[in-house]
């Protein structure tokens, strides 16, 4: 076991051969006390919603490891959804949530089936969710949790109703913004404290959390670390993919022209990447030429992508398909249980806080006197 290697701790932190580390647990438990409370879980550690990956089987397992496993919605229809929180369910008894895309335009129907089925936490993603959506799930008594790109945003969503932030840099996968973790944390998290903000994008250590944490953060979101689970029903050569990738192989999307916005995804770069910066110069080319119609246009190069991640995620195709991944996907790098890669966070947590700890203080010099 991983966990056991990097300080043969468990995620509660019992000792596998050396001393126990009380003082660096109670640290750790100390530092996301806010978020575990929240969460209703041991480790304040919140599984990132992948469309096609974050289904019952690896969500229900997060959730048994001591996390918070989140269930992506995704385009899900109310009756897919509904059979999606009653398998996961049935295979954990701890909490969960489930993100759901303001811009569904089921959004309303789709907040029933979880306030129906009892789920005590929604994730709201994509855009600012209307009064009208907030309320909905607040009159339930769901907590409530939403995205935040930038401090302004942040504080409009706490006073809308929002019970907690996620705060998301563009090293995440998939779908994102234009600024990093690192500074985003740093203009968000000193100034807002009246509700738990949780940290995503580029995580994939321990120390990482950690760090995070004693910036002021509750817990963490991580997605890209658990795609390779035992638990996650990914192709086996979508896992493969990940494996051998670099941080440097999971790019954002490239847009060619300003008149033909491209929504920025970061996926491994494929086959597909290459030919997506064909087709837009080819649609510009034929737009100049006024051969296309300028909507026409910037629909082909939307549609590009039309089902290019479930084939990459359910069939395999690695060379066409949309392989969604963090730039986090360096630190993957092999298959591992659920439950292994948790108590592998947690163990990198404690050994930094220990060391830290037990180092020496720091020798200063002595000040000599001027004249």
């Amino acid at each position: 076991m991983s966990g056991a290697r990097d300080g043969h701790i468990d995620v509660r932190g019992r000792s596998r051969g050396f001393a126990p580390r009380a003082a660096a647990r109670a640290r750790l438990d100390e530092l996301w006390r806010r978020g575990t409370s929240f969460l209703g879980c041991e480790l304040a550690i919140m599984g990132g919603a992948m469309t096609w990956v974050s289904e019952r089987n690896l969500v229900a397992a997060i959730s048994n490891g001591g996390g918070f496993g989140v269930i992506a919605c995704g385009s899900m229809s109310r009756d897919q959804l509904d059979a999606e929180i009653a398998a996961t369910a049935a295979r954990t008894r701890r909490p969960f949530g489930v993100n759901l895309i303001t811009l569904h335009p089921d959004l309303a129907a789709l907040s029933d089936v979880c306030i129906r089925r009892g789920v005590t936490h929604i994730v709201l993603a994509g855009a600012i969710p209307s009064t009208q959506a907030v309320r909905r799930i607040k009159d339930a008594g769901v907590k409530l949790l939403c995205f935040a790109p930038a401090l302004p945003i942040a504080r409009k969503l706490v006073r809308m109703g929002a019970d907690a932030i996620i705060v998301e840099g563009a090293e995440a996968g998939g779908h994102i913004g234009p600024v990093s973790t690192s500074v985003l944390t740093q203009e968000i998290l000193p100034h807002l404290n009246e509700v738990p903000v949780f940290v995503a994008g580029g995580i994939g250590r321990g120390e990482a959390i950690v760090s995070y944490l004693e910036m002021g953060a509750s817990g963490a979101q991580l997605g890209t670390r658990f795609v390779c689970a035992f638990e996650s029903l990914a192709h086996r050569r979508f896992k493969e993919a990940f494996i051998r990738a670099h941080a440097r192989d999971a790019v954002a999307s490239v847009q060619l022209d300003p008149r033909f916005p491209v929504i920025p995804v970061r996926a491994i770069r494929n086959v597909g990447t290459m030919r997506f910066l064909a087709l837009q110069g080819a649609v510009v080319d034929r737009f100049l030429r006024g051969e296309t119609p300028q909507k026409e246009a910037q629909l082909e190069i939307e549609h590009f992508w039309a089902g290019a991640l479930k084939r990459a995620v359910i069939d395999g195709d690695v060379e066409t398909g949309s392989v969604m991944a963090g730039q986090s996907v360096g630190l993957v790098t092999r298959e591992q249980s659920t439950r292994e890669i948790l108590e592998e966070l947690v163990a990198q947590a404690l050994q930094m806080i220990a060391a830290r700890e037990s180092a020496p203080p720091p020798r200063v010099a002595p000040v000599r006197a001027e004249g």
